[in-house]
């Protein structure tokens, strides 16, 4: 079997995109020995980690040169058995189509976009989950959202939850402190919060939440630091920390490596994800999986991802987040136990489940597209909790 994914996120900070698809291949080439890979990257990207038996094909970063152009062309030349993408297909596809769609907040909540990029994505996800025979999504919740929005048949879409790379785990606190003064200049304790500078994550709300549980508990001597690729949106959250009674002690890192993320998941004291909404939210697991006790929203699928292994807030209430990192910091007792439930419940998540899973989609999918069915020769080596 010769399967394609579209890879162009790797290399592109797309954050989640990119998380989501490096985290598939990488497990695809310990879990299938049989398949050859055909993944579509952006000129800038690398992997040269994976084997011989994955090829490499460059794309345009441009949407319209890669999915107008690229795409098309491409699968032309290399006759694939089917064809991956992350919510939008090529304008041309004479493969099987699997997509992964993450959410629909585009379409519940436009105002979180430009408005260009809303309208794009109302078109093109629109056209691509009627093309596909298969369409993956990492909570229940994306998958009523979904359901909600197309009308489309339950059993195509598919609930695969997001995994937590080996790489998050705990770590020395003192050593990760250590490097993140050194490399920070940071030497009071902090709260940590991820995700890129967008209206969804609510950085505003963080900031004023913030800022209330300073004035009412000065004997709190945390700083706030907020880890994110810079957006459109970006200079709002800058004006509002300048704003802010206690900017000196807010800090924005821009994006940041893994190999950086660990160290300030470490390193911090509490780890906080106060979005609005979420078709998973990724971070709650990571910051659970390196052993730090989390606060987080209550709605969409974060309620789901969280369970009970953290202190959840509404996200539209400024007090309620006041509330959980005070009572995270100030009892250490509590700290502890989230900190212990969190791991356990990181640990339920695998990106190996997860690709194993998708690998057998993508069989299921081309062997019904080639009149007999096609089934994955799994490996013991492999066996997957």
């Amino acid at each position: 079997m010769r399967f394609s994914v579209d890879a162009h996120a790797i290399g592109q900070h797309l954050t989640g995109n990119e998380t989501y698809i490096r985290n598939l291949l990488h497990c695809f080439a310990a879990l299938d020995q049989d398949a050859e890979f055909v993944t579509y990257l952006s000129r800038q990207a690398g992997l040269e980690d994976l084997p011989d038996r994955f090829v490499k094909r460059r794309v345009s970063t441009n949407p319209f040169v890669r999915l107008g152009f690229d795409l098309p062309s491409k699968l032309r030349q290399d006759r694939p058995h089917l064809l991956h993408v992350q919510y939008t297909a090529p304008l041309y596809c004479p493969t099987p189509l699997v997509v992964s769609v993450h959410d629909v907040s585009f379409l519940e909540h436009p105002e979180y976009f430009t408005r260009f990029r809303a309208m794009q994505l109302r078109c093109t996800v629109r056209r691509t989950v009627r093309a596909a025979a298969k369409i993956l999504t990492p909570s229940e919740f994306s998958k009523r959202s979904i359901l909600a929005a197309y009308e489309l048949d339950e059993e195509k879409v598919e609930v695969l939850p997001n995994g937590v790379a080996s790489a998050f785990r705990p770590i020395s606190r003192e050593v990760a402190q250590r490097s993140v003064r050194a490399s920070r200049g940071l030497e009071a304790p902090f709260i940590l919060t991820v995700g890129d500078l967008q209206p969804r994550k609510n950085h505003l709300g963080l900031i004023s939440a913030f800022e209330q549980m300073v004035s009412a508990h000065p004997q709190l001597p945390h700083h706030l630091v907020m880890v994110g690729k810079e957006t459109w949106y970006g200079p709002t959250i800058q004006a509002a920390i300048r704003r802010s009674s206690v900017a000196s002690r807010i800090h924005l890192t821009g994006f940041v490596s893994d190999e950086e993320l660990l160290r300030l998941y470490g390193a911090c004291d509490l780890f906080v994800y106060p979005s609005f909404y979420e078709g998973f939210g990724l971070p709650i697991l990571e910051a659970m999986a390196c052993g730090r006790a989390v606060a987080c929203s209550n709605t969409s699928a974060m309620l789901e991802v969280a369970d009970s292994a953290a202190i959840l807030f509404d996200p539209h209430a400024e007090s309620e987040l006041v509330l959980s990192m005070r009572d995270l910091l100030l009892n250490p007792e509590l700290r502890t136990r989230m900190e212990r439930l969190g791991t356990q419940r990181a640990a339920m998540f695998s990106w190996e489940r997860t690709a194993a899973k998708t690998l057998d989609l993508y069989y299921q999918v081309a062997g019904n597209a080639n009149g007999a069915p096609a089934v994955r020769r799994k490996r013991a080596s492999a066996a997957l909790p």
